[in-house]
Order: C-alpha cells, then structure tokens, then sequence
C-alpha cells in the first residue's frame, strides 16, 4: 500500500478537498496507474452535488492518461510501464450482451475489487467510491486492468486522455450510434465538450451539412472551428425550422437532419431534435438529464409517422481497446484535433475554479496535470 494526494469531494455540495489517500497494491485482475493528466468534466462535477447518488466520499476524476505502474497477478493485457486511456467500461465476456456480440453494451463492467481509503484524521480508514470505478484526481489510482487501454506512448497525454469520457461519448454519439456517415446531414444541439466532439466526429466521417446549435456565440465558433458547416443561435431563430431550412438548400426535399444529436439532456432540446430529424431520421441523446425530468408530450402517431430511431447513447457506443487506439492515431495523423478541447491546463488545487469555469461556459476542457 502506498499514500497519494487526491482531490475528495466529502459531502453534498462541499468544495473538494486535497487530502491523502490509501492506495491498496493491486491484486488479481487490477492495476496501479500513475497518473499523468485528467480532465474535469462535469460529471465530477454531478458527482459533488449528489446527483449520481450519495456514495460520499467521492474521489473524483475519471477522464484521465497515465502509466501503469504494477499489475496484480495473471494480468496480462497491460505491464508497468505502458502509456494508457483509462476507460469505464472494462467488459466483463460474460454478461448476455457480451456473449451475443455487444461488448459495447456489456452490462457488467469490472472495477477494482479493493477499496482506496482515506489516510488520515478521523475518518482514517473510510472507502473512497471512485468516480466512474477510476478516481483519478490522485497522483495514483487502481482501477482493474481491463480499465487501461494501451495507446500511443508518443501522444499528448492532456488531448488523449479527453478520451476517457466526454469526447469519446461525443465522437462516438455521431458515429457509433448515430451511424453517421459521407452524404447523410447532422445537426448537434448543444455545444459544450460532448456536442463539439460529436461535431468533430461528424467532420471526421464526413458528414454534410454539419449543423451546430446552441446560444452561445462563443460554443458555436469552436463548433465552427471543429467541422461545422452552419450554426444555428437557437436564442434567435427557431432551431427546428432553422436546421430544415439548412437541410432542404443540400438536399432536395429534405425535412430535416438525418442524425439530430441532442447534447444537452433537457426534454425540451429533445424535443427540438425530435422534429429536426428528416422522415426515417435518428434522433440520438447523449446529454445527461437528471432523474426529474420526463420525455416531452409529443402525440405518438407522430412517432409513428416519422418512423426512424429514437436512441440514447451510453459512452459513445464505443468499446474502448477498438476505439481509444483508432482515435489516437487519427490524432498523431493530424486528422483529429484532441488539442482543441484542451483550454487550460491546470493543478489539483484549482478544480473548483475549473466547475466555475464550467458553469459560465468559458471552456471545452480543464485539464489536471499532476
């Protein structure tokens, strides 16, 4: 066992906390990772009001590069040394969606069986629930093996490391779930970290016309500078008639998008998409709604009569050792600009001025470099 500093959220609501933590050696089928990077995203953020569940006390951090630093026994996917994406969806081979196929959708992910602890005061000895079964605003993690996806090692690890959670759910919401494809039209809503990213990936496969929405005329230049063809301010026009309009000029007869990503999770903007998506279109939620809200009053023979998809998308559909290597080496290629959602880089002692700077919508992505 070796003692680390971690940034801790202890109660609902609460500023974090840099405090030191117990990190158990690895056992069967689990991993030390030092980390180098990690990104703040705002389901750290979820985390520290409460609204995941009230597990506390969190140690948060999930988007996160490092190196493998020791492996438990019969490990052997991963070594010390290795440069690795931490993902949260280590699938299990076991489960009914692994052994039809469907290892993106497996329902029984592992995470480290030990529990790190913390080190010191009177809570000494108290288990530390990970964020996303990884917590990596430490200086060190375990996380099971399966967990660490080995890339690139010439890599950024403060880009490659987005991976681990918003981008790949944005990249992947277009092109894995949504199917996205040359010659089919998508318009995004929401153009925070996730929707930018399913822009990119829209703009990687080679989707037009590439529609970006949001009220925000600073989201909808980045949106523009990652791929998009148009932008929508939907504090101006209506997005729905607006996204239409756009799609009718490229095809003829068109009524819509093909692919409507809704980025925001708000039954309202999933209401938008439903009817900005063409006849046969896919509409495809990746923003996270809180348990409160509803699915919006919309008749049903109108969701007969558009036919199409409704889908929800869960990490991007992606399997990560298929994935996080294919989009690393589009990045080292110069096809796949992770730069861009890097905004700052930053300490441990500067999360919450991070979820601030979240809040106000002033950057893609705060990066912790320990």
């Amino acid at each position: 066992m070796q003692q680390v500093k971690a940034v801790v959220a202890m109660a609902k609501g609460a500023p974090v906390e840099i405090v030191t933590i117990n990190v158990p050696d690895p056992g069967p089928g689990e991993a030390v990772v030092k980390v180098l990077t990690c990104g703040v995203c705002h389901t750290d953020l979820h985390y520290r009001e409460g609204g995941i569940n009230d597990d506390f006390p969190f140690l948060l951090g999930h988007e996160a590069a490092g190196v493998v630093e020791s492996v438990g026994p019969d490990v052997t996917d991963v070594a010390p040394g290795d440069f690795v994406v931490l993902n949260w969806r280590a699938v299990c081979g076991e489960c009914r969606a692994c052994k039809r196929g469907d290892l993106h959708y497996c329902f029984a992910t592992h995470n480290a069986t030990q529990k790190m602890t913390l080190a010191e005061g009177d809570l000494a000895g108290t288990e530390l629930s990970p964020a996303l079964g990884i917590g990596a605003f430490a200086e060190k993690t375990l996380v099971a093996a399966g967990q660490c996806t080995k890339v690139d090692p010439d890599a950024r690890a403060a880009a490659v490391g987005l991976l681990g959670c918003g981008v790949m759910a944005g990249i992947g919401a277009a092109i894995n779930t949504g199917a996205i494809t040359r010659g089919r039209s998508i318009a995004v809503i929401g153009c925070g970290g996730v929707g930018v990213a399913a822009i990119a990936g829209a703009a990687l496969a080679g989707a037009s016309p590439v529609i970006a929405v949001d009220i925000d005329a600073k989201k909808l230049a980045k949106a523009k500078e990652m791929g998009a063809t148009h932008t929508v301010d939907s504090s101006q026009v209506d997005p729905v008639e607006e996204i239409k309009r756009i799609c009718a000029q490229t095809y003829d007869g068109a009524d819509g998008a093909d692919v409507v990503v809704e980025a925001v999770g708000r039954p309202e903007t999933w209401k938008q998409a439903f009817y900005a998506r063409d006849l046969a279109g896919t509409v495809v939620l990746v923003g996270v709604p809180t348990p409160d809200m509803k699915v919006p009053d919309i008749p049903l023979i109108d969701v007969f009569g558009r036919g199409g998809a409704l889908k929800s998308s869960w990490y991007g559909d992606c399997l990560p050792s298929r994935d996080f290597p294919m989009l690393v080496d589009l990045y080292r290629q110069g096809r796949l600009d992770l730069d861009a959602f890097v905004t700052e880089e930053i300490g441990l002692g500067d999360i919450e001025a991070a979820f601030d700077k979240m809040h106000h919508g002033d950057v893609l992505r705060s990066v912790v470099v320990i």
